[in-house]
């Protein structure tokens, strides 16, 4: 769904004509569970096993299915780890184990709680750096059967949100280029890879939208140069009818007189009246001393 569909959806409830069931269903889950991992955020939680299925329930409560394996049974649902071995796609890479996951997933928690009390909070690079590295030890664990992209981006933006930078996100046009530095980085056997992509896909991101934000601000501009140059005219124009106003109840009226009257300066009256002069609209008999003013014409 794009973003204004979810936007529309979440918003004023509005479902998208073509989108299945499933996926809008699935959408507002996840609003749900991003909701629920911000209160965490901003109360600078401990990760935990549980906190994380906890989660993994709310992204997947619409959608989840149950499986019944030789392991045992559990719940995508429920927000249960797997029980059974998982790989990505036909001949594709087998993750974990699913013994190991458990252990595995402590472990994660563990070492994410201690690198968030260490980090140097006003060192942006280095908050962006430690969400690239727990979204990338997360792909590796794999701890669901379902949803794991969208709990791995979750946490991610968790850990963002935690520390007041702006979120990442991946483009689904970019997603072959994520893939890609994902394989390079588990074949160097190291997170480097991945988080150049992540952090150039991210300034990349930012500066489209800096792009968007003063294009839109360059609008905004150019209609309220239109708007005033129109309100402008229009004060111009009551200006105008005023001044013409006056000098027929009284034809010494002095420009002084009329700026006071009008709230404005001579020198706007004194513009005013050479316009309207110039347009035959009004006529100056006699010096400027002891002359008068005569109108020739309607405004």
């Amino acid at each position: 769904m794009t973003e204004i569909e979810n936007q529309l959806l979440f918003d004023e409830g509005i479902t998208a004509q073509g989108r299945s069931l499933q996926e809008q269903m699935m959408n507002l889950a996840l609003k749900a569970a991003y909701e629920q991992s911000f209160v965490y955020a901003q109360k600078h939680t401990d990760y935990s096993v549980d906190l994380l299925c906890g989660l993994s329930a709310l992204v997947m409560k619409n959608t989840g299915p149950e499986y019944n394996t030789l392991s045992g049974n559990f719940s995508a649902a429920k927000g249960e780890l797997r029980l059974l071995n998982v790989s990505a796609g036909i001949g594709g890479k087998s993750y974990l184990s699913f013994q190991k996951v458990p252990e595995r997933l402590s472990e994660f928690c563990q070492w994410l709680n201690a690198e968030r009390a260490v980090i140097d909070k006003s060192d942006i690079g280095k908050v962006y750096d430690l969400s690239f590295e727990a979204h990338y030890r997360l792909v590796n664990i794999h701890p669901w059967a379902d949803g794991n992209g969208r709990m791995i981006r979750l946490v991610m933006n968790m850990i963002q949100h935690e520390f007041g930078v702006v979120p990442s996100i991946v483009k689904k046009e970019k997603r072959k280029y994520y893939i890609t530095s994902l394989e390079q980085s588990e074949r160097a056997e190291n997170s480097e890879k991945f988080k150049a992509f992540m952090l150039q896909h991210h300034c990349d991101n930012l500066l489209r939208q800096i792009k968007e934000y003063k294009a839109s601000m360059e609008d905004v501009d150019i209609k309220n140069e239109v708007g005033s140059q129109k309100s402008s005219q229009k004060s111009g124009q009551k200006s105008s009818q005023k001044i013409v106003a006056m000098i027929s109840e009284d034809s010494k009226i002095t420009t002084q007189e009329m700026a006071e009257r009008l709230g404005i300066s001579r020198r706007a009256v004194a513009k005013a009246i050479a316009k309207l002069q110039a347009e035959g609209i009004i006529r100056r008999v006699g010096p400027d001393k002891g002359g008068h003013w005569e109108v020739t014409a309607s405004i």
